[in-house]
């Protein structure tokens, strides 16, 4: 900056110079600082996610290429909403193989929690819930594979973090379950539901690499006073089978995995148990995006909404024909009726219909996944905020 103008200075002072030239070089002074600052700000949102101080090399190298990619976004001004129109399917990044959240089935279809707020994404912004790609991906690629734009989203168990919403790169939607990690012992180890972190000394502890799970226990042990081998592993399927082995002691995730694996893999005469009764975290999970892209982070967290808005006033897959027509002033409205906000938002006057009439509500969506696993709203922080739960949506007007 210092260089430029010391230039601008020496600029005015030749006199040998007319005024028609000194116009020009502060022309193209103005467009070299433009330039200098949109490089370094590029630099600056590649190296986000980097603790390396001295990163300078790294973007110099990376940054023509890069350039010439945003440089061509901007240009275009086209959000990840227009290309996911064009493109006619919803690139959805889930785990694949969380029990009643996204497991991949034998004939190849993906079912779950998680896989169906893809769905509601699809229906929101294409009108069909079944043109979605499913991408499966592991703790340790989710948020590179939406670096990269291979996936235009994760809903893939994703815990909302200040690091993640910061230096990572990531925007967070609307919560679509609230979470707690917890450990699941043997109760042959004399492990119970009243057992705690402070009972755990000495064990080997397993979980999967890349998440917040490796950072909480590791501070739990350490603030109970107790020693812990911790093992981590690229999938929570090899945590289990490592469980099932002996080769773990414990394992730990968010109590949803917990009792999820608990519920298909408990080998007959063994009784796994989940602890402690208080979570040791919070982990509110729910779709996750790049940054800095307000029309497909809306069109996201709205289809999240509608869900939740329709279970409040008792819209569902089966009376939301009836409830366009004799429903209240914002179910009607909702719903693609008299002074419905979905056009303003680039998605269809009945992107919300299709939501619900094709995936459901909330509360259908939930007990459709998670009650077979034993994991009911009532008296949990899933239930309704009219329930005494935290599941809550801003009003559609």
């Amino acid at each position: 900056m210092h260089a430029l103008i010391t230039e601008q200075n020496a600029g005015r002072g030749a006199g040998n110079r007319n005024r028609e030239g000194l116009k020009q070089m502060r022309k193209n002074i103005m467009w070299r600082l433009l330039a200098t600052l949109f490089a370094v700000a590029l630099a600056a949102s590649a190296c986000g996610g980097s603790d390396s101080s001295d990163d300078s090399s790294a973007s110099d190298a990376s940054s023509d290429a890069a350039e010439e990619t945003e440089v061509t976004l901007a240009a275009s001004g086209e959000s990840l909403l227009d290309t996911i129109k064009s493109r006619g399917t919803v690139n959805c990044g889930v785990s694949g193989s969380a029990v009643a959240f996204s497991e991949l089935q034998a004939d190849g279809s993906m079912a779950g929690f998680d896989a169906d707020y893809c769905r509601v994404v699809a229906a929101a912004i294409l009108g069909d819930a079944n043109k979605v790609n499913f991408v499966s991906l592991t703790a340790a690629e989710r948020f590179t594979a939406v670096q990269t734009g291979d996936v235009d989203l994760l809903m893939r168990n994703t815990t909302w973090t200040q690091s993640r919403d910061s230096e990572v790169g990531m925007d967070f939607g609307p919560t679509t379950y609230y979470d707690g990690q917890q450990l699941m012992g043997r109760a042959s180890d004399g492990f119970s539901g009243s057992s705690q972190v402070s009972d755990v000394g000495g064990s080997v502890i397993c979980t999967s690499a890349g998440t917040t799970t490796e950072k909480n226990i590791a501070d739990a042990a350490s603030e109970a006073g107790v020693s812990i081998e911790l093992q981590t592993f690229e999938d929570f399927d090899t945590v289990v089978n490592n469980f099932i082995s002996g080769a773990c002691d414990i394992i730990t995730t968010d109590g949803s995995g917990l009792v999820g694996r608990k519920a298909k893999q408990q080998p007959d005469g063994e009784n796994w148990v989940i602890f402690p009764a208080t979570p040791i975290s919070k982990e509110p999970l729910g779709p996750t995006y790049g940054q800095n892209d307000s029309a497909f982070s809306d069109a996201v967290n709205w289809a999240v909404y509608a869900t939740i808005i329709a279970d409040e006033k008792g819209v569902n897959s089966s009376n939301v024909d009836e409830m366009l027509a004799s429903g209240d002033t914002e179910t009607i409205r909702l719903l693609g009726g008299e002074g419905e906000l979905q056009s303003g938002m680039g998605l269809p006057a009945d992107a919300f219909y299709q939501v619900i009439k094709q995936v459901g509500n909330y509360d259908e969506i939930y007990s459709r996944n998670l009650n077979p696993v034993g994991l009911s709203r009532e008296g949990s922080a899933n239930a309704a905020w009219t329930a005494g739960g935290l599941v809550y949506a801003p009003p559609a007007r």
